[in-house]
């Protein structure tokens, strides 16, 4: 979870409160401008390449770029939207919901309003596909070449790594690859993800594990708790039990290796050897040299496709701190508890409400 900016601050999220949204326009000539806004939402999502979307709804139509100079100043700036609390005696707190290039601006030029959509800095590495051929050759390790691909496209990025970093076998993306394909596969061989933070700052990082990661927001139902509702589901779609990953690669005169990572837990519903059944995916790469790096991918792997139990849609009172991967205790109005983790969530820059989509389901007892 984001840092809040004082104790206060969690705390009053949960009691009526009157919320704050800011929205700054970063021009590609250094200013930086202040948009009154009427609406508008940001979306985070751990499972798309470009973790962080956003739409604004603006009323100043001058933001229609009509010259080429009202272009220049648009194609290439960044949005900063933030969210906060606007507290009794007029402080105002407040923290960072994501840092935006700027994809689309359309609306009437006459009588408006404007809607600016914009995306996460990850689509500015995806859209810089290789002009030429890209290799890890010479014991690259894995930080260095991650920190290398991003920065190559964005010099001034800060790359923040999380992980125990480890040397990548000899792997050479072909001209016209996908710069950002290229970042993932790096992250995995060392069973790590990696994505633009709310400040617009790369981080490579695991992700949290459901059962030891600590408790980051409770969501409870009653008079003096934020959950408002709750939706249900089950769906196989996109899961399995069982992941083989395997690296060979004849350039590094390495023998080929393989590791497995699998549900082996006989009280989970996903159980290898269970009713479920066996569903197996096959992963391979040749920046896996040795059976730690092939089971670092398998395990992160495994970790992006198990569902536990159900997937859970919270509605809540919003928190701007949040992020996914975060582990939430979400309590019933029945009393029952159980933990979740957050795989996304998309909070509105108008309304007083968060929608939550979670995984997990394990009981909280």
């Amino acid at each position: 979870m984001y840092p809040a900016p004082s104790d206060r601050f969690l705390a009053t999220l949960r009691e009526s409160h009157v919320p704050y949204t800011r929205v700054q326009l970063l021009r590609t000539d250094g200013v930086v401008v202040d948009l009154a806004h009427t609406g508008g939402s940001v979306t985070v999502d751990r499972g798309s390449a470009v973790r962080r979307t956003c739409s604004v709804t603006v009323p100043d139509t001058s933001l229609l770029p009509m010259t080429p100079a009202d272009q220049i100043a648009v194609y290439g700036a960044r949005l900063r939207i933030m969210r906060g609390i606007i507290y009794g005696d007029g402080t105002i707190e407040s923290v960072p919901l994501g840092l935006f290039r700027i994809d689309k601006v359309s609306g009437d030029p006459a009588l408006g309003p404007v809607t600016i959509d914009g995306s996460g800095l990850e689509a500015v590495i995806a859209d810089d596909k290789f002009t030429a051929a890209r290799s890890t050759r010479g014991g690259t390790s894995a930080v260095t070449a991650i920190t290398g691909l991003i920065q190559d496209t964005l010099p001034t990025a800060v790359v923040t790594s999380r992980v125990t970093d480890a040397t990548l076998g000899t792997r050479t993306w072909d001209a016209q690859g996908d710069r950002w394909a290229a970042v993932q596969e790096c992250a995995t061989a060392i069973g790590a993800e990696v994505y633009a933070d709310a400040d617009g700052q790369f981080v490579i990082a695991e992700l949290p594990d459901l059962l030891t990661a600590p408790v980051a927001w409770d969501v409870d139902a009653g008079a003096a708790g934020v959950l408002i509702s709750a939706s249900r589901a089950f769906s196989r779609d996109g899961m399995y039990n069982m992941v083989v990953a395997s690296g060979e690669n004849t350039e590094d005169n390495v023998p080929p290796v393989s590791a497995t990572a699998s549900d082996t837990d006989p009280t989970s519903p996903t159980y290898v050897s269970g009713p479920f059944g066996r569903v197996p995916k096959f992963y391979s790469s040749a920046t896996l040299t040795s059976t730690t790096l092939a089971q670092n991918a398998a395990n992160k792997i495994l970790r992006d496709a198990l569902k536990p139990n159900v997937t859970v849609s919270l509605t809540s009172l919003p928190n701007p701190c949040l992020e996914p991967g975060d582990v939430l205790r979400v309590t019933y109005e029945d009393g029952r508890r159980e933990l979740q983790q957050v795989e996304s969530f998309s909070i509105s820059l108008a309304l007083d409400s968060v929608t939550i989509e979670t995984i997990g389901g394990k009981q909280d007892t």
